[in-house]
């Protein structure tokens, strides 16, 4: 019998991420820290508005594209929030999270072989994605000293005839890194110069700290023509079980996003969508109590880490801390099943999120300070005895 795989699915590597979180749940009293999802329950005005649908029998599908009065919301509240507009009836459509918006993106606009520039450290999702649409990641290694933000020139050394996208997630995920306004200007002049399609998820867009707002590339001129905006519910919301997303880009493109996701999906959950209108529309006090909550907790890792001498870039917005550990000489894989092992406290090696995280490991704050506090105390304990051993 013929082998019925597909080469390019078996060839990919599973998530690094998932590797960690499969061993933890078969070991008692472990701590994870590493899923990126919030620990606040959805906020309850907005499962009221699920429980009023499913009493009022709205269980039915909605248009492909989603619920227009959900589309119009997201369509206000992304004015709003970054100052670009956009028509709810041809230029946005709901999706099933950000994840689904993120892989229509490049099957709607990839052609075989097509290059897609991806800066990394990054979600583990992006360059399979790219892979599974036909295309070719071409990865920038970001630097810490240039606090993981994308530079000018890296983007134009990467840049080759077969480029058609830059892909940029901004608060990053996995080092809470930000670009500013003035950081994203500069790659504009590159972007027109070489016709490029720019692909941007900003899930994180509500999670940012220290008097840092969110900027969006979108709304630099020249831009909104020729992006694709990624954007959802999980994380600014506490959403993450609610599977609901959205994208927004011009006409042309979100009309073969759509024709995609209608063959696949048909659409997105009924009941979220309707609670996603209520989010939209009155959730802004429920998302800037979680802020804060991450806030304290981002102060409190940064403390932490300093009083073990751990230099730690300080992540500026999403929920994740970028620890260096290359002081030990081991991989972030080794690391981090010791400290597993050892401690039963998991993290994720920074190299799952691209060969540049290496000596790296991403810590989630999306945990409770009580949990975070036991946590780092094993952590701290972890340390000394790598230090005594090592000394």
């Amino acid at each position: 019998m013929r082998d019925f795989l597909a080469k390019k699915i078996v060839e990919m590597p599973s998530s690094g991420i998932r590797k960690f979180f499969d061993i933890v749940t078969e070991m008692p009293d472990a701590i994870s820290l590493g899923v990126g999802e919030p620990d606040f329950d959805t906020p309850w005005p907005i499962r009221e508005e699920a429980i009023r649908a499913i009493k009022a029998g709205k269980t039915f599908y909605t248009a492909n594209a989603g619920l227009s009065e959900l589309r119009k919301a997201v369509c206000d509240y992304t004015a709003r929030k970054i100052g670009v507009s956009y028509a709810p009836a041809t230029e946005c459509f709901i999706s099933v999270g950000g994840s689904e918006a993120i892989d229509l993106a490049f099957r709607a606009t990839l052609e075989e072989g097509d290059e897609v520039i991806i800066p990394q450290p990054c979600f583990v999702s992006y360059e399979p994605c790219v892979k599974m649409a036909g295309g070719v990641p071409v990865t920038i290694a970001l630097k810490e000293e240039n606090a993981f933000r994308l530079q000018p020139e890296e983007l134009e050394t990467a840049i080759t005839p077969r480029t058609k996208a830059l892909f940029i997630s901004y608060p990053n995920n996995p080092t809470g890194a930000i670009m500013e306004k003035e950081d994203l200007e500069k790659l504009v002049p590159i972007i027109l110069e070489h016709d490029l399609l720019v692909i941007t998820d900003e899930i994180y867009s509500e999670l940012t700290y220290g008097g840092k707002n969110h900027f969006s590339i979108a709304a630099l001129p020249g831009i909104k023509e020729r992006c694709i905006y990624v954007n959802g519910f999980s994380k600014a919301f506490a959403m993450t079980g609610w599977r609901l997303g959205y994208a927004m880009a011009p006409a042309a493109i979100m009309h073969e996003m759509i024709k995609i996701h209608q063959y696949c999906i048909m659409s997105s959950p009924t009941i979220s969508q309707y609670a996603a209108v209520y989010a939209m529309t009155d959730g802004d006090a429920e998302t800037q109590m979680m802020r804060q909550a991450y806030d304290r907790r981002r102060k409190y890792l940064m403390r932490r880490f300093s009083d073990m001498d751990i230099p730690c870039f300080e992540p500026k917005g999403a929920f994740y801390i970028f620890p260096n550990i290359q002081e030990f000489g081991m991989t972030s894989e080794e690391f981090a099943l010791e400290l597993l092992q050892r401690k039963k406290v998991a993290v994720v090696p920074g190299s799952a999120f691209g060969c540049c995280g290496e000596g790296f490991l991403r810590i989630s704050y999306a945990y409770s300070l009580d949990d975070l506090r036991v946590a780092f105390d094993r952590i701290e304990e972890f340390i000394r005895e790598l230090r005594k051993e090592k000394a």
